[in-house]
């Protein structure tokens, strides 16, 4: 059994097949799937997922992208929101230099205040992280967000931030990227990455694996990354799939199988 630990099942893109492609994620043997609530529009539509399969849990926050859009009262949304049984992470929340759609004070200014929320809720939370590494890793620092811990999605940092980040208590998770021919780092860090701290994810509909790449991501490719993984680490996909599903269970207080 596998856990896709981050997706976006309530895409734009699955509009025309959101059931089928639902379908083959658990014929693939994907138990359960969290999917990301991530701005005003993103975070209803991810509600509606999982109150309508039982296998779909929801992360609830404020992208860093959105940051500029975030109004008073919006804070209050997500901590009612994380109230629900299906709820089990605050993010996707973090910093993202690479796209000029919010400044980074008011980036940072977001992610402070959401950190300091999921403290108070004793939640984990769901971080987006695109060269902005050592921002990163300094504001988890000073906002104390070692009490929480939670994972680094889509990790794509070196192995001395990866290294930061686990000794905060962070879990990595990898998609996509570790099955792409050139993509020297992240399989290094994955390499490196204990065990019981290691998660995998699609982040679909996006970053495709390998041999699918440029075609629309899904839930049920998770099975790919599991592959690449445990080729990586030198064991079987079982032994991948177990380790990684228990990682995700205990990492966000989802009920096993036989629960």
């Amino acid at each position: 059994m596998l856990i896709d630990t981050h997706t976006h099942l309530d895409a734009p893109e699955f509009d025309d097949d959101r059931e089928e492609t639902i379908a083959r994620a658990l014929e693939q043997g994907v138990s359960r799937m969290i999917n990301i609530g991530f701005n005003r529009d993103t975070i209803p539509t991810t509600m509606k997922l999982a109150e309508s399969y039982d296998f779909i849990y929801a992360a609830v926050g404020w992208h860093p992208q959105d940051a500029i859009t975030m109004r008073e009262g919006d804070l209050d949304w997500i901590a009612q929101l994380c109230e629900h049984e299906k709820v089990v992470a605050i993010g996707e929340i973090g910093l993202d230099y690479y796209w000029d759609t919010s400044p980074k004070d008011v980036q940072q200014d977001v992610f402070r205040k959401q950190i300091g929320l999921a403290r108070s809720l004793g939640m984990p939370i769901c971080i987006h992280n695109r060269d902005a590494h050592e921002d990163v890793v300094r504001i988890l620092r000073e906002e104390k967000a070692s009490e929480i811990g939670g994972v680094l999605h889509s990790f794509s940092g070196s192995w001395e931030i990866a290294k930061m980040c686990l000794d905060l208590g962070f879990h990595l998770s990898f998609g996509g990227p570790i099955t792409f021919k050139n993509a020297k780092t992240p399989k290094e860090v994955l390499i490196k990455t204990p065990m019981d701290r290691l998660l995998i994810e699609t982040d679909s509909p996006y970053l495709t694996p390998h041999p699918y790449r440029g075609k629309r991501n899904e839930s049920a490719n998770v099975r790919l990354v599991a592959e690449a993984a445990a080729e990586l680490k030198g064991v079987s996909v079982e032994e991948i799939a177990e380790i990684t599903t228990r990682n995700a269970l205990e990492r966000f207080g989802i009920p096993s199988i036989s629960e």
